[in-house]
C-alpha cells in the first residue's frame, strides 16, 4: 500500500506482513499508529488473509516503544486514544496474529508483542516495560500482563521497569518459542504454514473463542487505565518531569508529588 510511510504492508498467500519500517528502533509516533491501524484495518477486511504477522524492520529492534515526546501532557490524550485503538483493532481481528521478535520489544513494542496470539523471538530479544522510569504507566500492560504472565511477574516487569530475556519471557508464558536469530524467519514461516493449512473460518471461530473466553474484562480494564493515567498521573509533577528529564538526558529529581 503506497499510503504507508512508517511500516510496510503486503498481503499474500493468505498472510498479511506488517512491518514497522522506522529502523534502528522502530519507535512508534502517532502518524505509524494511525497507519497501524489502518493496515489491521485492510488484513481484516481482506477476504484472502487469514493470518497476520508482525515485525519491526531491521536487526535492532521489534520495537522500542512510543515516542517520549508524545508523552508528554499536551499530547498524551491523542497518543493514547491512537495507541489504544491498535489494540482494540487487534482484539477484534478475527484472524490470528504472529509477532516475529528481534531485539528490544520495550514499552508500546512490548505491549503490541504481548496483544499477539503468538510470539516468537530470537535469542537476543529482550522484553520490558520501562515506562515507570520516566514518570509514566503502559495502560496495555497493566490490563493485559496480570491476564498473562500472572500477578506477581506482571507487578514486578511494570513497577522495576527492569527487561527480561527471551528465555525468561518464554518461562513465564510471554513468547512460545526462541531460537537463533539465523533462525527466526524459518521459525515465523513454520508457524504461518501451520495456521495457513488450517480453514480459515475455524480458525477465525477459534480464536474468537479463545480472546472471549481468556479476556471476558479486559478492554474494561484498558478504559480504566487510561482514566487514570490522563486524570490522576499526568496531574502529578513527577510525571512530567520524568518524560522532561529523559528528553534532556538527565536524571529526574523526584518530588513524591
Amino acid at each position: 500500500m503506497s499510503v504507508f510511510k512508517n511500516i510496510l504492508y503486503d498481503a499474500s498467500s493468505g498472510v498479511a506482513r506488517i512491518s514497522i519500517n522506522r529502523p534502528p528502533l522502530n519507535i512508534l509516533n502517532a502518524e505509524t499508529l494511525i497507519e497501524l491501524n489502518l493496515a489491521l484495518e485492510a488484513a481484516r477486511n481482506d477476504a484472502s488473509v487469514s493470518v497476520v504477522v508482525i515485525r519491526g524492520a531491521g536487526d535492532k529492534a521489534f520495537c522500542a516503544g512510543v515516542d517520549i515526546k508524545d508523552h508528554l501532557p499536551e499530547k498524551v490524550a491523542s497518543t493514547l486514544n491512537v495507541f489504544n485503538k491498535v489494540f482494540y483493532s487487534m482484539e477484534h481481528l478475527d484472524k490470528p496474529t504472529i509477532a516475529v521478535v528481534q531485539g528490544f520489544a520495550l514499552g508500546g513494542g512490548c505491549e503490541l508483542a504481548a496483544a499477539c496470539d503468538i510470539v516468537i523471538a530470537s535469542e537476543n530479544a529482550q522484553f520490558g516495560q520501562p515506562e515507570i522510569k520516566v514518570g509514566a504507566i503502559p495502560p496495555v500492560a497493566v490490563a493485559l500482563l496480570p491476564r498473562l504472565v500472572g500477578r506477581k511477574k506482571a507487578f514486578e516487569m511494570i513497577m522495576t521497569g527492569e527487561s527480561i530475556t527471551a528465555a525468561e519471557a518464554k518461562r513465564i508464558g510471554l513468547v512460545n518459542a526462541v531460537v537463533p536469530i539465523e533462525r527466526l524467519d524459518q521459525a515465523a514461516s513454520d508457524m504461518v504454514s501451520m495456521l495457513t493449512q488450517i480453514s480459515p473460518i475455524v480458525l477465525k471461530i477459534t480464536r474468537m473463542a479463545l480472546r472471549e473466553s481468556l479476556d471476558l474484562g479486559y478492554l474494561r480494564g484498558l478504559d480504566k487505565v487510561t482514566d487514570t493515567y490522563l486524570s490522576v498521573l499526568m496531574r502529578t509533577e513527577d510525571s512530567v518531569e520524568g518524560l522532561k528529564a529523559f528528553l534532556e538526558k538527565r536524571k529526574p529529581q523526584w518530588q513524591g508529588k
